[in-house]
């Protein structure tokens, strides 16, 4: 029995708050790269050189609005393997000998893994990005897994597919 393959894609930005802290601290970074470097007005009383104005207004008002803005999960079920990428860090396959055992539950982010993104404890591990519903893998190793998901229950329904197929 196969089940149809199973394709989710979460982007950070469902969650409105975060960007809004990002592009917040950006717009910062930007503010105080132009007043002192292009305006020539220092900040503060003991300011930083401009070369470290210029690195951190690259590495914080360019590059971290870049880095959320291309974050994502994406989770795929086809008939060999169970992939999860959470772009740009990780790319992680398991297959279907690996699981042990599969359920779609809620979960706490902050109580059971310390927040939300790639996080865990020792043998459990949790790729999420918002929200409190996935599902939970059990791998033959003993490792937990927690793959968060907006559609926890289609997701369950395609590995056991594959788990029993």
């Amino acid at each position: 029995m196969t089940g149809p393959p199973f394709r989710e894609v979460q982007k950070i930005r469902q969650v409105w708050w975060i960007m809004l802290i990002i592009y917040g601290v950006a717009g910062l970074m930007w503010l105080s790269f132009i007043r002192q470097v292009l305006f020539g007005r220092p900040l503060g009383t003991n300011p930083g050189p401009d070369w470290l104005m210029w690195l951190l207004w690259l590495l914080i008002g360019i590059g971290l609005p870049i880095l959320f803005h291309t974050m994502k999960l994406i989770v795929e079920v086809t008939d060999e393997i169970l992939t999860i990428r959470y772009v740009p860090f990780v790319n992680r396959i398991i297959t279907f000998s690996e699981i042990k055992r599969c359920q779609a539950r809620t979960y706490r982010p902050i109580r059971e893994y310390g927040g939300w993104g790639i996080r865990g404890f020792g043998k459990s591990r949790a790729y999420t990005v918002s929200g409190t519903q996935g599902v939970e893998l059990e791998l033959q190793s003993g490792q937990q897994i927690m793959l968060g998901s907006q559609k926890p229950q289609e997701l369950a329904l395609a590995i056991v597919a594959k788990l029993s197929g």
